[in-house]
């Protein structure tokens, strides 16, 4: 919807333009409209080109207001409800700014997200608005995931904010944006020596690696990158952010000027978690299996920290004690003839849930996978995912592997089935399940998949196996790897 709403107002305002330019042209005034020279008529066209290819994008990075994990660093002055309720307000507030700004400039709104789910966010912060997990890792990660998925998705100027800065209001942000029609970067500088807003009109990874974060030291290391890579910077005013006791009172400056708000009843955390699990569609792991009795273990117990969830073993003739190790943590066993695609097409069929997760014998999931899950597929046009793919074991060659892999997967929406591909029970059975090859079952999937819609990369990584890159080397897999879709085609 509000991707929408925004799209249909760039049309309207453009028409208004156009509608203008034309009468401005006709060489005859109009009752109401003032005379236009050609400069004006050129500046015209320009103002409307510029709204017509231009998708700006205000991402806010917030956290729900469960005691105790809100604003930590003011629990020892207002208590821990106290923070969590000072978090509320305030994240409200800035979400109060970010509306004006949507108003009068086509701006999406984005929240990322800390803690809760979807649901909750939305209970709490209203509709309309897209809700997505921040994900794992320290800020800098997330921050490099928020702004590459929105220039994936389209989006020319993003810009990032906290909810920790009072002071930023709407005209701040309508300055912003403007200043990344011809800046690289806009950074505003907060007191602390940290930044409050940071923006991009194209991805820039580096910003946000060996950064110390938390210290004063972040905006001058940011800088000092941003300067080796020649980007031209803009910078706002500087402002204060709300962190210690200190800084209660540029709060409460800024609260006199507000009307009293209704407060939106918020939940506790029993309630929190109750809310989490309900909205957590259905989900079965599928897990096509021979000999892995020595990595099972590990595996089924992250796979078993979610609840609405089966996970069901596909086991393929083990020697070992496969079947035996799944059965006692839990999983239900299948016996059947070998064949990974074979093997998951038959789990498939004994599967219960809404959603399929195929996942690998020797890849482990990564935390709070479910909800990932759940925001992919809830994305528009989104059919499948995958997850990021880390390679178990050191060394610069498998860190290439897993670059290479993230650019394959994001620019082509082309994971490989190491990846844990899952897609809903219904689209599944559309396409017809795994095509029941000897290898390249994957493959062929996702080239199916492609057809009914797009296939997104979840914000954090699944943990593989290494051993098969150890055994052949790193060279000798990718080459055999590329050979056999060559061959395929």
């Amino acid at each position: 919807m509000e991707w929408a709403r925004a799209n249909s107002s760039i049309a309207l305002r453009a028409l208004r333009m156009l509608v203008r330019t034309r009468r401005c042209g006709s060489g005859a005034p109009t009752a109401g409209v003032p005379s236009c020279t050609p400069s004006q008529s050129k500046r015209l066209l320009l103002s409307i080109f510029y709204h017509m290819t231009t998708s700006d994008r205000l991402i806010i990075f917030t956290r729900y207001p469960v005691p105790g994990a809100a604003k930590t660093r003011l629990i020892p002055a207002l208590g821990a409800e106290g923070a969590a309720e000072l978090h509320r307000t305030m994240a409200e507030y800035t979400l109060a700014q970010s509306r004006v700004l949507q108003s009068s400039d086509s701006v999406t709104l984005e929240v990322r997200f800390d803690g809760g789910s979807a649901i909750a966010m939305e209970a709490w912060l209203g509709s309309g608005l897209r809700y997505q997990l921040q994900g794992e890792g320290d800020l800098g990660d997330r921050l490099i995931r928020a702004f590459q998925s929105a220039f994936d998705e389209g989006a020319t100027s993003v810009i990032i904010i906290g909810t920790d800065c009072p002071e930023l209001n709407a005209p701040l942000l309508q300055e912003a944006f403007k200043h990344l029609r011809h800046h690289n970067l806009v950074l505003g500088p907060a007191v602390d020596g940290g930044y409050y807003l940071i923006g991009l009109r194209s991805p820039v990874p580096k910003l946000f690696q060996q950064i110390a974060w938390s210290t004063a030291t972040v905006l001058r290391q940011t800088v000092e990158i941003a300067e080796r890579l020649g980007l031209a910077i803009a910078y706002l005013p500087t402002l204060s952010d709300v962190d210690y006791p200190e800084d209660l009172p540029i709060w409460e400056k800024v609260q006199s000027h507000l009307p009293c708000p209704t407060p939106v009843p918020l939940l506790n955390e029993h309630e929190l978690h109750s809310l989490i699990n309900k909205s957590t569609i259905s989900l079965s792991i599928i897990i096509p299996v021979l000999n892995e009795a020595r990595n099972l273990p590990e595996i089924l117990n992250t796979a078993r920290t979610t609840s609405n969830t089966e996970i069901i073993v596909v086991d393929g003739g083990s020697k070992d004690d496969t079947p035996a190790v799944a059965t006692s943590l839990g999983a239900k066993v299948i016996h059947t003839s070998p064949g990974r695609a074979h093997q998951m097409n038959q789990g498939a069929k004994m599967a219960a849930g809404e959603i399929l997760l195929f996942l690998h014998g020797d890849t482990q999931l990564p935390a709070n996978f479910d909800q990932m899950i759940y925001q992919t597929l809830s994305q528009p046009g989104v059919v499948a995912g995958a997850f990021e793919l880390k390679i178990g074991g050191k060394g610069w060659g498998l860190r290439v592997v897993e670059w290479g892999v993230s650019l394959r997967s994001r620019l082509l929406q082309l994971p490989y089935g190491d990846q844990a591909l899952f897609l809903k029970t219904s689209v599944f059975q559309k396409i017809g399940g795994f095509p029941e090859l000897p290898i390249m079952e994957d493959f062929v999937l996702v080239q199916q998949l492609h057809l009914l819609g797009k296939i997104a990369i979840a914000p954090a990584p699944v943990v593989t196996s290494g051993r098969r890159w150890q055994r052949l080397g790193i060279c000798k897999t990718t080459l055999i790897n590329q050979l056999v879709i060559l061959a395929y085609f």
